[in-house]
């Protein structure tokens, strides 16, 4: 089987007119549905387009919601996702679709006005099999406010481009996507088998296709956090699984930053064992001034944690800077706890309960 370079093939080019798809699967998201469905009923394009909604097993009022919605346009479809799984239900959105050039949305999100045609146009440019652009992260209360700067700042998520920008150019990944059908329909569509991380295993296997996947900073989705601590460590613990369970399957291919939390809690480890034994009197004299050395990474980390939390990047006001105390090191490390678990047994069907009420059936 030939093996193509990545970016040596052109995606199909359709004719402006020919359609637009938006897919988004939805689970409890009563709070967000409506101003993210609104953004993309607003979205200016040529030709037809539709919203298809794949709605998993809510509990809230997320689904009388999706109903209203859907008998206020005819545009918006609604399928349903009882699996819950995110892949499982753009995979059915997509089969549902109509039209050759898809664009996913979530429904903790919206799309900026102009965001659709932008990428279409990108697309024809580069001849690209998707684009994406940048994750605008906001927040509503000074926690989600917190949360959000650090999604848009690299000591929070590292060096992703569409976290903290970068310039226009080919990408590793793409944030939610517009997308050609053909190629999606070529390399399989999304893996089931993965819960987390899905976007970035779908574009490998686009790039390893020979098509391109593009960065461009001129297009960007705003995205609303997690609006409590236990759901943001909960997220991260299981978003750093699934990486940890797409490390094991694909190795070298994962980028380096994505080993920088996982080191961290590494380090955070050895310093405590150091610390016990140092108070009990195991290690004491020349050897303890010796295994004090392992503090100095840790001592470095709050160093810039707390600068970070002083500075404006982390908020204009007292209160997201305190936060931004917590939020910081509780995303690394649940993320790295997360990926050790995940590279050492696999993500063995681990569900992100992030989004999940208590009678919220798993799948």
């Amino acid at each position: 089987m030939h093996v193509h370079t990545p970016g040596e093939r052109d995606a199909p080019v359709h004719a402006p007119d020919a359609g637009v798809s938006f897919v988004m699967p939805v689970l409890n998201e009563e709070r967000y549905l409506e101003a993210s469905v609104a953004s993309v009923l607003t979205q200016d394009v040529d030709g037809p387009s539709e919203l298809i909604l794949a709605l998993g097993p809510s509990t809230d009022g997320t689904d009388a919601l999706a109903r209203r919605l859907a008998a206020g346009d005819p545009r918006v479809r609604l399928i349903s996702n009882p699996d819950a799984d995110i892949p499982i239900g753009l995979n059915r959105a997509i089969a549902a679709s109509a039209y050759p050039t898809i664009v996913r949305v979530d429904a903790h999100s919206a799309l900026e006005p102009g965001y659709t045609r932008r990428a279409m146009a990108t697309l024809a440019r580069v001849r690209a099999a998707n684009v994406g652009g940048v994750m605008r992260a906001e927040g509503r209360t000074p926690f989600q406010r917190a949360v959000a700067r650090a999604y848009n700042s690299p000591i929070g998520l590292g060096g992703g481009a569409y976290h903290s920008g970068g310039s226009d150019g080919p990408a590793e990944s793409a944030y939610l996507g517009v997308m050609r059908r053909a190629v999606l329909d070529e390399v399989g569509g999304f893996d089931e088998s993965i819960r987390r991380g899905e976007d970035w295993e779908l574009n490998l296997r686009i790039r390893r296709a020979g098509y391109r996947v593009w960065f461009d900073p001129d297009l960007a989705v705003a995205y609303w956090p997690r609006e409590r601590w236990s759901r943001l460590v909960r997220q991260f613990r299981s978003t750093g699984t699934w990486r940890g369970e797409l490390v094991r399957r694909y190795g070298r291919r994962n980028s380096l930053r994505f080993f920088a939390p996982p080191a961290l809690v590494v380090a955070v480890a050895v310093a405590f064992v150091v610390a016990v034994l140092q108070l009990t009197g195991v290690l004491h004299g020349v050897w303890s001034v010796i295994a004090s050395l392992v503090y100095l990474p840790l001592v470095a980390y709050l160093a810039v944690v707390i600068g970070y939390a002083a500075s404006g990047r982390a908020g204009p006001g007292i209160r997201e800077r305190l936060w931004a105390l917590l939020v910081v090191p509780s995303m690394h490390l649940a993320w790295g706890t997360g990926f050790l678990g995940g590279a050492a047994r696999g993500a063995r069907e681990n569900v992100d309960t992030s989004r999940l009420r208590r009678n919220t059936p798993l799948p």
